[in-house]
């Protein structure tokens, strides 16, 4: 699997090299022998690398997936491109997934305040600084 120059960092780089299936179409993660991760064994391999990584055993596997999509959102991925990337098969099912995050917050909060100062013709009766909410 390879990854473009310039994206996700030497930590994915480090991963793809040493864990991941090869080929585009190479699975990112890999059971230890280098086949499939087979559920019967799953929580194992799951708990030793949470471990390892020093990660809390308030984490479970599942949360990777709304991390997955609250990133990806936050690409600016929309719900349909969410949809495709991680299997979701309704709207509904994205959404669940779908996390506001506070940068993006601000942002949009931002981005109203601009609207709303434009349409009233440029006017600067608020901070700047202001997110216009």
């Amino acid at each position: 699997m390879r990854i473009r120059s310039g994206t996700g960092g030497p930590e994915l780089a480090h991963h793809l090299e040493r864990f991941a299936g090869p080929g585009q179409d190479g699975h990112l993660f890999q059971g230890p022998r280098g086949g499939l991760l087979r559920r019967s064994n799953f929580r194992d391999d799951w708990t030793a690398a949470r471990t390892k990584a020093g990660v809390s055993g308030d984490v479970h596997f599942h949360d990777l997936r709304h991390t997955g999509n609250t990133l990806a959102s936050s690409a600016g991925a929309s719900t349909r491109e969410l949809m495709t990337r991680m299997g979701h098969s309704t709207t509904r099912a994205a959404l669940i997934y779908q996390h506001m995050t506070s940068d993006r917050d601000q942002h949009i909060a931002g981005k109203l305040g601009e609207m709303i100062r434009q349409a009233r013709g440029g006017q600067k009766d608020c901070d700047p600084g202001s997110s216009g909410t």
